[in-house]
C-alpha cells in the first residue's frame, strides 16, 4: 500500500529527479527507487559492521583455530603407506 507523503527538495535535486525520470517513469518512481536503494545500503552497511565487531571480537580464538588446522591435515608430500 502507498501512502501520499510531502516532501521539500532544492531545486538543483528536483531537476536530477527530472532527468532521470525521464517521459518513461513519475519523480515519485524515482524517489522511491532511490530510497530503497539507499535502505538497503544502509542495512548492509549495519549487518557489516556487526559482523566485524564479531570477528573483532573472535579473533584470538579464530587466529588459534587456524594455527592448529594442519595438525588435523594430512601431509600432502608424504605418502600414507611409508
Amino acid at each position: 500500500m502507498k501512502e501520499k507523503t510531502s516532501v521539500t527538495l532544492s531545486e538543483e535535486v528536483l531537476k536530477g529527479v527530472d532527468r532521470l525520470a525521464g517521459k518513461k517513469h513519475s519523480r515519485s518512481a524515482v524517489i522511491e527507487h532511490a530510497l530503497r536503494t539507499y535502505l538497503r545500503q544502509r542495512e548492509r552497511a549495519l549487518i557489516n559492521a556487526r559482523d566485524l565487531e564479531i570477528l573483532n571480537r573472535e579473533t584470538d580464538a579464530l587466529n588459534a583455530e587456524a594455527e592448529d588446522t594442519p595438525v588435523y591435515q594430512a601431509d600432502p608430500f608424504r605418502s600414507e603407506f611409508e
